[in-house]
């Protein structure tokens, strides 16, 4: 007699044809709407900023921004719906290099780096890497990650964001699909590699639609990297050092590249493995996010001790490791949450500074922009509850400015 269960799974396809399947139609309909939301070219662009914006961005009077475009100094607004005059970032930008080259003219240097604020090597400004990292999902990394990385840009910094996760979230934000964009070998993957197809960092950078920001996009292919190194690692030889350890691999590849930045900003994946440990020693400061949720906080213990045990066996092994800043980043905080205000209590009185003084604050903005693959920074205000928009940008803002301050502080700033 035939078992009903057994002769079900035989009328059922195979469980990764099922996947793949699924995989595939998911993938057809995320083309599609990308293809509705940014046509003809399917690739994303940047709003205009209105005057006010830019002037808030710059640093500047909205009223001294009006004064510079009557004179007929640097570039000139674009003119909108009713007459609202709209920089593009660029011209933010070379609003900043306009500005700059005017106190410089006036010998206020420290004014002119208010505006410009590219790091100086020979004042001993060191490239500032950021890794962004937890390992338990759903902790605001790749929120904040993408968010610091375009607020830094906005600010006057020379950027770079990379992908360092699978899952390529980040890519995503800046309107990639990997499976469709991406050939192969055009990710990280591809300039930390051990063998004869490595290619050199600066060939896997892309450009954004967002002046001051590059990319180095991801996709599955990161996951070699864990596949790889264990195998190499077995069949290195003792006193071998033609190739660099697995951990020195991502501060190797940002090395040919470190003139050209100010910030590189590392969105880690959720995982402890060899990738993650790379970026932890190539980076010269951490943000931890972290969901005030006991669980949350429970699982970020477990995340500290195992990355105090693999970091201490990686600079037993000739890692550096040596932060200008640990900082624990409190996500999708809730204020009105009695909960999570008592958590948040809780890592204050454990760790002092080294929880940052402003939360990132749960907004459905945020979640509502994401809907169409756009960060707070890319939609305009016009789009949401005006009281909704403003307080998530003042939490995102006051979040990216403390990061700011402490990676002009690691620079000898004032």
């Amino acid at each position: 007699m035939t078992n009903p269960a057994t002769a079900r799974t035989r009328s059922l396809p195979p469980a990764d044809e099922t996947i793949a399947a699924d995989a595939a139609a998911l993938s057809d309909q995320l083309k599609a709407m990308r293809e509705r939301l940014f046509p003809p070219a399917a690739q994303k662009v940047l709003r205009g900023f209105t005057s006010g914006e830019a002037a808030r961005i710059i640093g500047v009077s909205d009223g001294y921004l009006r004064q510079l475009s009557l004179a007929g100094e640097g570039p000139q607004p674009s003119t909108g719906v009713a007459g609202r005059r709209l920089y593009s970032l660029a011209d933010i930008h070379a609003l900043r290099q306009h500005l700059a080259e005017q106190a410089l003219a006036k010998g206020n240097a420290q004014k002119a780096r208010s505006y410009l604020k590219w790091r100086d090597p020979e004042r001993g400004e060191h490239l500032q890497v950021i890794s962004v990292t937890n390992f338990k999902g759903g902790s605001g990394k790749t929120t904040s990650a993408v968010h610091l990385a375009q607020y830094l840009a906005m600010t006057g910094h020379r950027v770079l964001a990379i992908d360092l996760d699978p899952q390529a979230s980040l890519s995503a934000l800046f309107g990639y699909q990997p499976e469709l964009d991406l050939n192969g070998n055009d990710t990280l993957f591809g300039a930390i590699r051990y063998d004869a197809e490595r290619r050199p960092l600066r060939e896997v950078i892309r450009k954004t639609y967002f002046a001051g920001l590059d990319l180095v996009p991801g996709n599955l292919e990161l996951q070699e990297f864990e596949h790889v190194t264990p195998q190499v690692l077995a069949n290195r030889k003792a006193g071998e050092h033609s190739q660099a350890l697995f951990f020195a691999r991502v501060q190797e590849a940002l090395q040919t590249v470190a003139d050209e930045y100010d910030v590189v900003v590392l969105d880690c994946p959720p995982q402890l493995g060899y990738l993650t440990l790379s970026a932890l020693c190539a980076s010269t400061s951490v943000i931890v996010t972290v969901h005030p949720q006991m669980l949350d906080v429970a699982s970020m213990s477990q995340f500290l001790f195992m990355t105090s045990d693999l970091l201490s066996v990686v600079r037993e092994a000739g890692g550096t490791l040596n932060f200008d800043f640990l900082r624990y980043l409190v996500t999708r905080y809730e204020p009105n949450d009695g909960p999570q205000t008592q958590i948040a209590g809780f890592m204050r009185s454990l760790f002092g500074d080294r929880v940052l003084t402003a939360p990132m604050v749960k907004s459905t903005a945020i979640s509502d922009a994401g809907l169409t693959k756009q960060t707070l920074y890319e939609v305009g205000r016009e789009n949401f509850t005006r009281s909704t928009y403003d307080r998530a940008l003042e939490s995102l803002n006051a979040v990216n400015a403390e990061i700011e301050q402490l990676i002009h502080a690691a620079w000898g700033r004032a």
